[in-house]
């Protein structure tokens, strides 16, 4: 006779099944959805930076990104494309075996390469939250964006047979909408960018007001003033008149390869790729099934401990010549990271945010490698913080900190803590005014949830948060800019 827990477990793996094929996200939705047939001409083909997520419906990491990753696409309209493909439906196994895929949910970065149909793909081993995906999504955008000063104008205007695009701003740095402009005109129009403080350029082509995009088509026609607003479609309206026809964006989608016709793939390959895609059946079957097993035995906990005449569950019957699966450990999630301190005080340090862990990371230069006390520190943390998501349980959200975070600088400060090459970790709640070192030397698994624990709890000494943390009121409101950025 079956055990109830093996029952509920084939239970929920068959009811996972059952709506595999429905996907995690609606027609409706900002993450654009596409299968193995269609990631070649939408995202592989595409003059555009895409993120791309491999899941399973049934996934409870992918459920749990879902609303997080809807808030990416959203942010980053018109700058890049934000995709999702369902790895459990049968006609995509195949795909995403080949795209190495072995866990979900999967995310790959997508940049254009200069050979179409060949892009060169990046894992995301960020933050699993919106902003952590668009700063590093926009980070991707290739900059084709040419600064020019004053000196440089002369030699920038050479060439005076080619369709040049200036953008005359107040900012030094390019925005992620013109990186983009200048990507899907690459090869049609030259895009420049030169800062108000240039007033030699400024003067040259009469410019008064920041900023202002002018196009300047080439021979002897005059500069064309842009006259509209700063949003894509707009600019794209406007510069498309001034492209040429067999250069303007989107056409890499009909670019075709040039020389020899591509040979035919060979056995050696078809074999690699049965492989993958066997490999990838195996280890998306294997994380359904502890996934099913853990849902069933959190379910049945109680009815379990009911039972009188628990009995031993025999041993599985298995054909000799059947393949063993891949075994994937179940591993957690990393804790998410703060890049910007604006971030950091909208989570932590808001006036009615509560309890925060954070965890401030060295400086380690070049190396790239962190010290031992803070792979082991982050990993418990990350142990933790899944022990509590699988139980369904509430807990305070985990941080970490990097040192391109100036509020990492100022927390150190503010708490007397070590300088910048010193891991530290600690606990804050600006709503009730204190704070908490963690002052332990090792960050095993134990240890880091003991003190986790006794802050939940209540227990153990507080110190006062110093009001250094805190500007005036007026201080702290941010100007609001646009969703691009300021050009």
């Amino acid at each position: 006779m079956f055990s109830k827990s093996f029952i509920a477990g084939l239970t929920s793996l068959i009811l996972a099944t059952s709506v595999s094929s429905q996907g995690l996200y609606s027609k409706g939705s900002a993450v654009l959805q596409v299968d193995g047939r269609s990631y070649q001409k939408l995202v592989a083909m595409s003059n555009q930076v895409s993120i791309v997520e491999f899941y399973a419906p049934w996934c409870g990491h992918c459920k749990n990104l879902k609303p997080e990753y809807e808030k990416a696409a959203k942010g980053l309209k018109d700058l890049a494309q934000v995709v999702a493909i369902n790895c459990d439906d049968e006609l995509n196994k195949p795909f995403c075996g080949s795209m190495g895929v072995q866990g979900f949910p999967t995310l790959k970065i997508v940049k254009p390469s200069k050979k179409p149909g060949k892009p060169i793909v990046e894992d995301y081993q960020g933050a699993r939250m919106a902003s952590g995906i668009v700063d590093a999504v926009k980070s991707a955008i290739p900059n084709n964006v040419k600064k020019i000063t004053d000196k440089g104008l002369s030699n920038f205007l050479e060439n005076s047979d080619d369709t040049k695009a200036i953008l005359f701003s107040e900012k030094g740095t390019t925005s992620a909408l013109m990186k983009v402009l200048a990507l899907e005109y690459l090869g049609s129009i030259t895009f420049a960018q030169i800062q108000n403080k240039e007033t030699a350029a400024a003067e040259k082509f009469d410019i008064k007001e920041f900023p202002t995009l002018i196009v300047l088509p080439g021979g002897d026609k005059e500069p064309v003033k842009f006259e509209g607003l700063y949003k894509k479609d707009a600019m794209k309206d406007f510069l498309s008149r001034y492209a040429s026809p067999s250069s303007q964006a989107g056409s890499q989608e009909k670019q075709k390869p040039m020389g020899k016709k591509p040979e035919k793939a060979s056995k050696e390959d078809a074999v690699k790729s049965e492989e993958a895609a066997s490999s990838f059946s195996s280890a998306s079957s294997s994380q359904a099934s502890a996934e099913a097993s853990e849902k069933a035995a959190g379910a049945t906990s109680v009815t379990l401990e009911e039972e009188s005449n628990p009995t031993e569950s025999p041993d599985p019957i298995a054909s000799p010549d059947a393949p063993k699966p891949a075994v994937i450990p179940d591993q957690p999630e990393p804790i998410p990271v703060l890049l910007e301190q604006k971030y950091l005080k909208e989570k932590c340090l808001g006036a009615k945010t509560s309890t925060c862990i954070l965890a401030l990371l060295p400086d380690v230069g070049d190396e790239e490698v962190f010290p031992d006390a803070a792979n082991a520190a982050l990993s418990s943390l990350a142990e933790i913080a899944d022990k509590h998501v699988k139980r369904e349980s509430k807990l305070f959200p985990f941080y970490s900190i990097p040192t391109r975070n100036t509020g990492s600088a100022t927390l150190r400060d503010a708490f007397k803590l070590g300088g910048e090459k010193d891991f530290e970790l600690v606990a804050v709640n600006a709503r009730r005014g204190w704070w908490r070192r963690y002052g332990a030397k090792n960050y095993d698994f134990h240890s880091v949830e003991n003190w986790v624990d006794n802050i939940r709890f209540g227990e153990g000494p507080k110190e006062k948060l110093p009001e250094s943390l805190f500007g005036k009121k007026e201080e702290e409101a941010e100007p609001a800019t646009p969703t691009h950025g300021e050009l």
